[in-house]
């Protein structure tokens, strides 16, 4: 029986849950792209709260699916968070491959001077 991709994601993303998890010092940068938007949300753990969020529907006039619009979110939660005092967190991409839009935004978190 072949596995689809989202059982293939599914799996990957328990597998790295087990290692992290964000704690007060140290939250965690979630990803998640859809077709249409990319979304990302810096989450503390020990709380189950959401600390920051920003996605690209927040964004005006861009196209909304490139690699260009997923750094510039990457930037935004960079801003939002450095304004609450988080410089490091946990990077948490949720099963998907570090590649494409998914690296580009942690590259443009990590050019926001966001620690990970």
């Amino acid at each position: 029986m072949k596995i689809s991709k989202k059982q293939s994601r599914s799996k990957r993303k328990i597998r790295i849950r087990k290692k992290i998890s964000g704690s007060e010092s140290r939250p965690r940068l979630v990803v998640f792209r859809s077709n249409r938007y990319i979304y990302a949300q810096i989450i503390n753990d020990e709380k189950a709260s959401t600390l920051v969020s920003f996605s690209s529907q927040n964004m005006e006039g861009e196209n909304k699916l490139n690699i260009e619009t997923a750094k510039n979110v990457g930037k935004m939660i960079a801003q939002k968070a450095m304004s609450q005092n988080i410089n490091t967190v946990v990077f948490d991409r949720n099963g998907y491959y570090y590649h494409g839009r998914v690296k580009a935004l942690a590259d443009g978190a990590r050019e926001m001077g966001l620690k990970f």
